[in-house]
């Protein structure tokens, strides 16, 4: 080693394994010579510093029983490495669980993708393994990536196994909705609810249904972002861990051949990702993540786009929320390779992945598929649209989303009397009081929950009022500017904006308002007068909230609406053009 080669080594852009990014101390020599002196105190031999370096993104939690099977990944993950001849470095980052995030998940990923993107450029690595699993650790893992522009590949953790509950199958979490509202209605005991309580979750992994977590996997595996079949392997399985040796033995390979994620995330594969969203009946939160990652790359996916393509592309897994099935089943019928060649003749099949290779060819080697029962045929669908409709209308100017394939038939046209809450607390305040004025033909509005409002939580999902719950109301139209998990369903407008907390129309609904509903005309409409709410606007200016310190600063500060992904815009790559969107 001589202080000569290791200075053109600095100066090389080109620098690959320890000797990128060196440690600033006026000597790049001794930069690397510091550096190596160190890491070999950890036992690690020339022969092995010499290799391509892969970092690994360790989202390993006790909070995060999601993640639950990260060493095993871990260890599988470094052992595809090595077997490639590459030199695994696992590290931590940010790890986020939906419940056990304070205020909401969402307030957090933003700063798990930061947190990932520069720990990807602080450190020494030719290619990158992103574990991820749980709602938030996915698409931040894929914003964060997306930012460092290194070769990087996605793993995730993959769902849990079903339980059951005195001979029913039940998973999480559209079960554990189901079963909190026959408790709300009183149809079940405490006894119950308790005993539910313990098999809901069978074993670690994410949510067995079409959450969030699932719909992430299934959209990052159509993006090209992950090993084509990675998607739908249960986390507890021999499967799951294969998966994880082949994704390391592949990021060696990327790093060697320079695939980096700008050449795999293109318009059009984010194209294939947003068909796939709407063919699983996905989370509506996968438009917010999808948009965000995208955005990250100059990319811009417009809500009308998407609606289109939803025109087009039919529901056809029958998986939870939509269906009735899990992710274990659609891992056994074939998983992702058996939807796409339902999905062939609507998808880009030219895209690239993670193996170098195109989808089209990915699913050629995957060969024919065989019999079964849960991925339905293009032509025998779930539901005939896609299970994601965008709204617009006075009290959505820049649009709203209603997740259609999981709602109540009967009140996709509907029209009725706005009942109105401020915000969370006067929600859990007044939802259950026996005096509310409410009936079942009622429409449930939820103000500021948005991104500014309360970095919008899952709240979305209002709940039916006890008091209509017991009377055996099991849907209402429910409208806020939040989100709703994955997992949940009913007939609920989500995602309006702008949000109430900056001065949205939705700000300025009051008690009694008629509110009119039409999924058909893609609409959702406030009944009053422009001239109207125009003077309530007057009447009421808005305050938006602030924070004196802190992330929660930055993050009211710079947060983006939910038709631009709830990102920071000065994370946003600052070239970005609205002409860079998929094609039409």
């Amino acid at each position: 080693m001589t202080k000569t080669s290791d200075q053109d080594k600095k100066n090389n852009p080109e620098a690959t394994g320890l000797r990128k990014g060196l440690t600033s101390y006026g000597d790049s020599g001794f930069s690397l010579f510091l550096r190596k002196a160190f890491i070999k105190g950890a036992g690690y031999s020339d022969i092995a510093l010499d290799r391509p370096v892969i970092g690994i993104a360790n989202t390993g939690s006790a909070f995060n029983p999601c993640h639950g099977n990260m060493p095993q990944l871990i260890e599988a993950v470094k052992r595809g490495v090595m077997l490639a001849g590459g030199l695994p470095m696992d590290f931590p980052t940010i790890s986020i669980h939906e419940s056990f995030a304070s205020p909401t998940s969402m307030y957090l990923r933003n700063l798990m993708s930061m947190d990932t993107e520069e720990m990807i450029r602080a450190q020494p690595m030719d290619a990158v393994i992103l574990i991820g699993g749980c709602d938030k650790t996915v698409p931040a893992q894929l914003m964060g990536a997306a930012s460092a522009g290194i070769p990087a590949i996605q793993l995730v953790t993959g769902s849990m196994l079903t339980g059951s509950h005195r001979s029913e199958r039940v998973g999480a979490c559209t079960d554990c909705r189901r079963f909190w509202g026959k408790y709300r209605a009183d149809e079940i005991d405490h006894d119950e609810i308790n005993a539910v309580n313990s098999q809901l979750v069978a074993s670690v992994g994410t949510c067995s249904v079409m959450g969030t977590a699932s719909t992430m996997a299934c959209v990052t595996e159509a993006l090209g972002m992950m090993l084509p079949g990675g998607a739908s392997p249960p986390a507890v399985t021999a499967d799951r861990i294969r998966i994880a040796e082949r994704t390391g033995a592949t990021a060696v390979a990327m790093a060697i051949n320079g695939l980096t994620p700008d050449k795999i995330m293109t318009p059009k594969a984010f194209e294939n990702a947003l068909r796939v969203l709407l063919a699983i009946g996905g989370s509506t939160n996968g438009i917010i993540h999808l948009t965000a990652i995208a955005g990250r790359m100059g990319i811009v996916l417009e809500l009308d786009r998407l609606d289109a393509i939803g025109r087009e592309t039919p529901v056809l897994i029958d998986l939870k929320p939509s269906g009735q099935y899990y992710m274990e089943d659609f891992h056994a019928s074939g998983g992702m390779h058996a939807l796409l060649r339902e999905l062939k003749p609507l998808m880009h099949m030219d895209t690239l992945t993670v193996t170098g290779r195109t989808l089209g060819e990915e699913l050629d080697i995957a060969g024919p598929g065989f019999p079964q029962s849960v991925i339905r045929p293009f032509t025998s669908p779930i539901y005939p649209q896609g299970g994601i409709a965008v709204l617009r209308g006075n009290l959505a100017p820049s649009g709203a989303i209603i997740k259609q394939s999981a709602a109540d038939a009967n009140l996709m046209e509907h029209e009725g009397r706005a009942v109105v809450f401020e915000n969370i607390e006067d929600m859990a305040l007044r939802i259950d009081d026996d005096a509310l004025d409410v009936n079942a033909d009622d429409v449930l509005v939820l103000k500021n929950i948005g991104p500014t409002g309360a970095s919008m939580p899952e709240a979305g999902y209002l709940p039916i009022p006890k008091k209509l719950a017991r009377a055996g109301v099991k849907d209402m139209v429910r409208i806020s500017d939040g989100r709703m998990s994955g997992t949940a369903g009913g007939t609920i407008v989500l995602h309006v904006t702008p949000e109430s907390a900056i001065g949205g129309p939705l700000a300025y609904v009051k008690n009694g308002d008629r509110i009119r509903l039409s999924v058909k005309e893609r609409s959702i409409n406030l009944l009053v007068s422009d001239a109207e709410l125009v003077q309530r606007i007057r009447e009421n200016p808005i305050v938006r909230p602030t924070a004196e310190r802190g992330y929660r600063h930055l993050f009211l500060k710079t947060v983006t609406q939910a038709d631009k992904g709830v990102d920071f815009d000065f994370l946003r790559p600052v070239d970005a053009k609205p002409e860079n969107k998929p094609e039409e």
